[in-house]
């Protein structure tokens, strides 16, 4: 385990997205994270167990350019993991709601999982572990 200053460290992920107040809604409406501070439009951070969510908007310096002139944005198929409970149940809630899906649930050895995206194209693993 890592230490900071003594105290075991969370782990912090940073998602870039195209509309704070969205992915604010995105992900304490359906997968139970709390808003914890938002920085306007630029930025926000949500906490749900030992993750912390920043969520960085277009106005967020992690969104300028590189120096190569490539721009940072949100999508692609890296992804954090929220492991739930009953996601058949949770799966549907969220399609009922117009979320987008990328895959079925699919099953695995350790469980069954299935990608969503955030309002911005980040992708989210839903996991349900094996009993």
């Amino acid at each position: 385990m890592i230490r900071l200053r003594g105290e075991p460290a969370m782990a912090t992920v940073r998602y870039l997205v195209s509309d704070v107040e969205l992915a604010i809604e995105f992900y304490t409406r359906h997968l139970g994270f709390a808003l914890r501070q938002q920085f306007g439009p630029a930025m926000a951070i949500l906490k749900r167990d030992d993750l912390t969510f920043w969520l960085a908007g277009p106005m967020a310096s992690a969104a300028r350019p590189m120096p190569d002139g490539r721009t940072p944005q949100p999508g692609g198929w890296n992804r954090v993991v929220i492991e739930v409970q009953d996601l058949p149940a949770l799966a549907a809630r969220m399609r009922e709601a117009g979320l987008p899906f990328r895959n079925e649930i699919v099953d695995g050895p350790g469980g069954r999982q299935i990608l969503c995206e955030d309002p911005s194209g980040n992708v989210v693993e839903l996991f349900e572990p094996k009993a």
